[in-house]
């Protein structure tokens, strides 16, 4: 696999990618991905054990890995990280936002410790890590960071207002960033890559409010797409991303008729993520600590969960795909006007 793009222009060796939330759902599927490319990466999140698991997963697919357990909630453990996966690595190529944490709950249920707790690991989270990324990057003018988002970071929805705050604020800080980066003419890179529902463990191990399990609004997509979106961004200059196609339609519509889906939603938003499963009031779940348990890549949803979309493919290779169909619309006129003339020519 070609890393030009990733490489620091004075090292000849594989890019040194840390991912945050490594340990499950789209954090250990974007681990797989960029280990079956041969990246070092660097493996962030709160279980020890799971990031273990991640590590081996990484050998064994050909790379190499190490692991900060480390609460991205804590913006000195995120820079102990940096400097723990630096001090085996060298310098980091990219830096991948991506641990988050939620809450399924009207908002009048949830307490303010545990708001601010949401807010901190999901929101913050991403500052601290940018923050960690960027003291870095900037010295050296070179490197990529990535903020995974959400199509809730565009249109929110209810029972998961820490979530969608939490990402709306994302996008936000990322577009001023973004600008002071081109202010200074830095050659740092900073995208963001917007999902689907997808096929996660945090369905089952998010807190949880609601009278049934939750689950995510379908369509839902596997992990393995998002993983695969990330990586591209990776490679690729391109402001933002739009995963699947319900992300782009979300988008979208609520640009255009935003009250509109606000009715639909009050109307279809709590069935849409509650699903016929009583839930546990005792089951433990991941916001203030990691759940114990076999949880990797994909949740519960194997079953009804799509591997991909075209809408992905599209989206990815537009400048492309544009390029062809207007070739192929210039040959279609050509063939037209040569048609017309030869028939002119006929009848005389």
């Amino acid at each position: 696999m070609n890393y030009r793009n990733l490489k620091n222009a004075s090292s000849t060796e594989p890019p040194v990618v840390v991912i945050t939330g490594a340990g499950a759902g789209v954090g250990r599927a974007t681990v797989q991905q960029f280990a079956r490319n041969g990246a070092r990466l660097g493996l962030i999140g709160r279980d020890q054990s799971r990031l273990e698991q991640a590590a081996n997963e990484v050998r064994h697919l050909g790379g190499e890995a190490v692991i900060a357990a480390t609460d991205v909630a804590d913006a000195d453990q995120v820079e102990a990280a940096a400097v723990r996966i630096e001090a085996v690595f060298g310098p980091i190529d990219i830096w991948i936002n991506n641990a988050m944490a939620t809450i399924y709950s009207p908002f009048h249920k949830i307490s303010a410790e545990d708001y601010k707790r949401a807010t901190e690991v999901t929101y913050l989270g991403t500052v601290y890590g940018t923050m960690a990324a960027l003291k870095r990057m900037t010295a050296r003018n070179h490197g990529i960071i990535i903020q995974v988002g959400s199509a809730l970071a565009y249109r929110a929805i209810p029972l998961q207002s820490p979530y969608c705050g939490a990402k709306f604020a994302i996008r936000g800080f990322t577009d001023a960033l973004r600008s002071e980066l081109l202010h200074d003419r830095s050659k740092v890179r900073l995208t963001m890559v917007h999902m689907p529902a997808l096929n996660t463990p945090q369905f089952d191990w998010g807190k949880n409010h609601m009278p049934t399990r939750p689950q995510p609004v379908p369509p839902i997509f596997e992990p393995e797409m998002a993983a695969k979106a990330i990586y591209w961004a990776s490679r690729h200059k391109r402001r933002e991303v739009y995963v699947g196609w319900p992300t782009w339609k979300a988008i979208w519509a609520n640009k255009f008729v935003p009250g509109l889906i606000d009715r639909y939603l009050a109307r279809t938003g709590y069935e849409g993520q509650q699903s016929k499963l009583p839930a546990d009031p005792s089951k433990p779940n991941n916001l203030w600590e990691p759940v114990e348990g076999d949880f990797a890549a994909h949740g519960r949803f194997d079953k009804c969960a799509k591997p991909g979309t075209a809408q992905l493919w599209l989206t990815l290779y537009r400048e492309p795909v544009t390029l062809a169909l207007l070739a192929a619309g210039l040959w279609a006129c050509w063939r037209l006007r040569s048609n017309s003339i030869r028939l002119k020519n006929t009848e005389r």
